[in-house]
């Protein structure tokens, strides 16, 4: 069987890119992690690591055994998670705005789900204005999405831009009216969209309404038009573009029922408030 002390030295030698680094580090003699890293080569009969008087790299067994060792720590991280957690039991119906499910949500709920391995969490993905009419129905416990500047429901958790998107070889000819890609009505974005051209005068024609992030991200791609979008939120390959009309500021709320939070929802909350977006 590996050892997983072992294992963690070895890790830590390749995130710190040497034996001394990784000493202090983990606040150990640097003969200690020599000694584990040799009894992990002579374990598995394989040299993991070359090393020199000036770098340490990772030869190609070594890389195959930083993925095991990652998966196998991840795995011993849970067990003790599981057998030495809080007590947190419960249920949470989590929904999730589409434009933010795809950035820093994930780790997040992974995170959350190796400290809390006996909280269930059944996650809906939507459209933010969807997810609100869900959440006073009763039939979700607890929604990250925006909201409009002003609007008070909710704990703020970021501020963001919205900004106009589309593909980086887009041209706009003045005088044709804007060709739209948006979320079908409720949307936040769609709505401060079609405001920004009122206001500015300019015409618009929608060309595409998709209810997911890759509809949307597809569209603006293929040359169909562009869209209005949260800054930090923008999808892979899309771009921010200048000369439209400002269509305002976004916010990221997390909000919950109106009743006490249970102890697996205030976990929840409390990992989102203090995650980093």
């Amino acid at each position: 069987m590996l050892d997983p002390t072992a294992l963690r030295t070895f890790l830590t030698v390749v995130h710190t890119g040497g034996f001394s680094a990784a000493a202090r580090q983990l606040d150990v003699g640097q003969s200690t992690v020599s000694g584990h890293i040799a009894r992990l080569e002579k374990q598995v009969g394989r040299t993991l690591l070359r090393r020199d008087t000036h770098s340490v790299e990772l030869t190609a067994d070594g890389s195959v055994m930083a993925g095991f060792a990652r998966s196998i720590l991840d795995e011993c991280d849970r067990a003790l998670s599981y057998f030495t957690d809080d007590g947190i039991t419960g249920r949470i119906r989590f929904g999730v705005s589409e434009d933010l499910v795809a950035t820093g949500t994930p780790e997040i709920l992974r995170r959350f789900r190796t400290d809390h391995p006996r909280v269930d969490i059944e996650l809906t993905i939507g459209l933010s204005e969807d997810l609100h009419t869900s959440l006073r129905a009763g039939s979700l416990d607890l929604v990250l999405a925006k909201r409009n500047p002003g609007q008070r429901h909710g704990q703020l958790i970021f501020t963001e831009p919205l900004v106009w998107a589309g593909a980086p070889d887009t041209v706009l000819r003045p005088g044709d009216p804007i060709p739209l890609v948006t979320f079908p009505e409720p949307s936040i974005s769609r709505t401060a969209a079609l405001a920004a051209l009122a206001d500015a005068g300019l015409d618009h024609r929608i060309t595409c309404v998709s209810n997911n992030q890759q509809g949307l991200r597809a569209a603006v791609l293929a040359g169909l038009g562009v869209m209005v979008h949260a800054r930090r939120l923008l999808p892979a390959d899309v771009v921010e573009l200048d000369g439209l009309p400002d269509p305002g500021l976004t916010e990221v709320v997390v909000i919950t029922r109106r009743r006490p939070a249970t102890r697996a929802e205030a976990a929840l909350l409390a990992v989102l408030r203090s995650a980093t977006w």
